[in-house]
């Protein structure tokens, strides 16, 4: 029992430290590009592919506001979105390990047995929306109070689609952020083709240096578009579907080890 409690008061602290993984990315990503930017120096290669820190920049008088810069922290900032989720993720398995119920194979439940169940479960410093917890807590309370297993199963299955539906809703931010780098990229794209455009628009004196300017934005930044969004989707279907199978785990857990245990005496 206290290896339980331990693990209760775990999650109750992991529950309430979300916010951290967001200033841990803000942190690293303003951190990498102050280390880049005085490692690799003004105007080399890597440091024009990777920030577009060159004298010749058009955004050198606003630097480090560059939008490869950009592009970082809103990666950044999926990433540590993802993180959250997996974490989330594997509190949910955490709450598998504490034998909510009985899994042995002739347990048998009676109604007057769920009440002590129940309170265990609402002895968990959970979020209110833990999948396993949730299902438990619900199914329980509509057993007790209609004795109805068709009820039960009712409420089991509904409760079971909005959250489905909310695991699906919480990745509306990753599916943006994967919009928007791209876009991002197609936009420095296109300003990069204007800057070109400006060098050359007096035919007998080409500015030479603002083309190749503008023509090292229009191709680096689309390059890293496509590969950090690319690393995003890639980590996102790993992440959503690692939570799908979870929730689908604990509705297996809840029907096997509650619903199908019970005896309601009709």
């Amino acid at each position: 029992m206290a290896g339980a409690g331990e693990a209760v008061r775990t999650l109750g602290r992991a529950r309430n430290q979300y916010h951290i993984p967001y200033l841990v990315a803000a942190g690293a990503t303003a951190a990498m590009i102050a280390l880049g930017t005085m490692t690799l120096g003004e105007g080399s290669p890597l440091a024009v592919f990777l920030f577009d820190y060159a004298e010749s920049s058009f955004f050198r008088s606003v630097y480090p506001f560059t939008i490869q810069n950009v592009m970082y922290v809103m990666t950044a900032f999926g990433l540590a979105d993802l993180w959250v989720r997996w974490r989330a993720t594997k509190r949910e398995r955490d709450y598998m390990k504490l034998e909510l119920l009985p899994e042995d194979d002739s347990s048998v439940l009676k109604i007057e047995q769920l009440g002590p169940i129940r309170r265990r479960v609402a002895e968990l410093d959970t979020h209110e929306d833990a999948f396993l917890p949730r299902l438990i807590d619900l199914s329980v309370l509509q057993l007790i109070t209609s004795k109805s297993l068709d009820q039960t199963v009712a409420i089991f299955t509904s409760t079971l689609e909005l959250m489905s539906h909310r695991v699906d809703l919480a990745y509306q931010t990753m599916r943006f952020l994967v919009w928007f780098i791209p876009t991002t990229g197609f936009i420095g794209t296109v300003v990069g083709i204007s800057i070109s455009l400006e060098g050359m628009k007096d035919a007998q004196n080409i500015a030479f240096d603002k083309v190749t300017a503008g023509l090292a934005v229009a191709f680096y930044t689309t390059i890293i578009a496509l590969v950090l969004s690319a690393v995003l989707v890639l980590l996102q279907n790993i992440v959503q579907r690692a939570e799908e199978l979870t929730l689908n785990r604990a509705a297996d857990y809840c029907l096997k080890n509650l619903i199908n245990r019970v005896y309601t005496g009709k």
